[in-house]
């Protein structure tokens, strides 16, 4: 007998109902790559980076079209124009409500069973159907996805044959939880050891394809480094080259150019330079000898003494006369 394995959108809904954080969802992916022989459409089990892809895409288009969380509406999860593939067409909503259902057997920790009562769904779900279409379409449900049905009591129960008006234990059948988790029949919390070997893992991975990248560009370096023409191919054959090589000299001190004062060197009109004139110390000229007096300095006119006006000068007096001596 076939049995239904789960898409991307199957996955995207669970992640959305089931409120798990998006630091966690890489996490259950990887679960799910883990279970992929079991669980998985084999298109989806090739590679995990696409099926990662593909969830979060289909995660966009959930809450594109209103599905959030676990309050929302079942029937978005299904676009229009989707098509039943184990229920009848008016039960779509009870198929993706049961695909959740057995999901969440799967991933949640330590979950052995689900109590619900599926006389009060078809009210949960909106469905219209009659309830006699709906005991069979549950039936079908519960087959294809391998759930079972126990009583409060533990007895199994044929839901084939009707529905009570009562809570079910909804479970995995236990050839499938055996061969999904062993003898224990459920999954178990996952201690730190393993997230810490699945880090290390991915680390790894990383590193390899950042060495790969690195080598690959070398290649390609090495690859046009051939592929450029070489101009000693070019060469007639018998001719000598020879290269001579001359180390640069460092520039000659720039000399001092004596200049005339107030003039250049273009000013002259001769290209050549002046020699410079030695430098000669001014001597005073000795004073002549008949000259015994000095000559009288000339005031100078400066703007103020020639503001003032010229004040006349004064005659000057006379002697007294001198008196005669007595005696004479």
């Amino acid at each position: 007998m076939t049995f239904y394995r789960y898409n991307a959108l199957d996955a995207a809904a669970y992640f959305k109902w089931s409120g798990i954080p998006s630091e966690m969802e890489r996490m259950y992916l990887d679960l799910m790559f883990q279970l992929r022989e079991q669980i998985l459409a084999r298109p989806l089990a090739k590679d995990f980076e696409s099926f990662a892809n593909a969830v979060f895409r289909e995660m966009y288009h959930l809450w594109a079209r209103g599905f959030e969380n676990e309050f929302s509406d079942v029937n978005f999860i299904a676009g229009d124009g989707t098509v039943a593939l184990f229920c009848e067409q008016e039960f779509l909503a009870l198929e993706s409500y049961m695909k959740l259902l057995a999901l969440h057997l799967i991933l949640a920790e330590n979950l052995p069973y689900i109590r619900i009562n599926f006389v009060g769904l078809p009210l949960v779900l909106g469905i219209e159907g009659d309830f006699a279409s709906y005991e069979k379409n549950v039936a079908v449900a519960a087959g294809m996805l391998r759930l079972s049905a126990k009583d409060d009591r533990g007895n199994d129960f044929n839901l084939s044959l009707g529905i009570p008006n009562t809570f079910l234990c909804l479970s995995l059948k236990e050839d499938f939880r055996k061969e999904l988790f062993g003898t224990i029949g459920y999954r178990i919390k996952r201690n730190n050891d393993y997230q810490e070997k699945m880090r290390i893992l991915r680390e790894k991975s990383k590193l390899e394809e950042e060495a790969r990248a690195v080598f690959e560009a070398a290649d390609r370096k090495k690859d046009r480094r051939i592929a450029e023409p070489n101009p000693s191919r070019f060469l007639t054959p018998g001719i000598s080259i020879t290269v001579q090589t001359t180390e640069p000299k460092p520039p000659a001190a720039a000399e001092p150019v004596p200049v005339t004062a107030g003039k250049t060197v273009t000013d002259t009109g001769n290209n050549e330079i002046p020699a410079a004139k030695p430098m000669v110390s001014a001597v005073k000229k000795p004073r002549a000898a008949g000259t015994g007096a000095k000559k009288p300095k000339v005031p100078l006119k400066t703007a103020k003494t020639a503001s003032k006006p010229a004040v006349p000068a004064e005659p000057p007096k006379k002697a007294a006369p001198k008196r005669p001596e007595p005696g004479v």
